[in-house]
């Protein structure tokens, strides 16, 4: 099956879905009190990106699940902060942004045979975003979880940085 084909079929089967949830929540009284629209409204957004990563997997397009991940990953990020309203985290919630295109790397190369480079590739990605996130939520006092030794963090990010390319050249 071609391409153009495979992307339609996938885009219909996805249509279906999308109407069947819309109609079983007009017709279903119980999904309607169990949806509150005014904290789930990030949910929306978490939505768009599994149709993202549907199409990924059906279509056999692949570098879809980078985009998928990320809108995902930032739809998970609103809604805590519309769940908590700790909507200052944001100040350093965006290093996450990099893990989230690390696991679409992952995912990506999972579905296109590539496994091993994107898991390596992906996996540094993620790690380095953890780290960042851990430095700039302990030095923007989000997370109290390092406290004032958080430059160990930064130290530790610096060796990965050096340590990393001599690994790879060594290979």
């Amino acid at each position: 099956m071609d391409q153009s084909r495979r992307s339609s079929l996938a885009f219909g089967i996805i249509l279906i879905l999308l109407g069947a949830a819309f109609l079983a929540y007009q017709l279903v009284p119980g999904l309607q009190i169990l949806v509150d629209w005014g904290q789930a409204w990030p949910l929306i957004i978490v939505g768009i990106g599994v149709v993202l990563l549907l199409m990924a997997v059906l279509a056999a397009t692949p570098g879809l699940a980078v985009p998928a991940t990320i809108v995902c990953g930032v739809g998970g990020l609103l809604w805590w902060q519309n769940v908590t309203g700790h909507w200052e985290t944001w100040s350093f919630a965006w290093s996450l942004i990099p893990g989230f295109i690390g696991v679409g790397i992952i995912l990506s190369g999972l579905l296109s045979g590539r496994v091993r480079e994107s898991l390596i590739g992906g996996s540094w990605m993620v790690l380095i975003s953890l780290i960042l996130f851990f430095i700039f939520g302990s030095f923007l006092g989000g997370l109290e979880l390092f406290g004032a030794y958080w430059p160990i963090l930064l130290i530790g990010l610096g060796l990965l940085m050096l340590i990393g390319p001599l690994l790879r050249s060594r290979g």
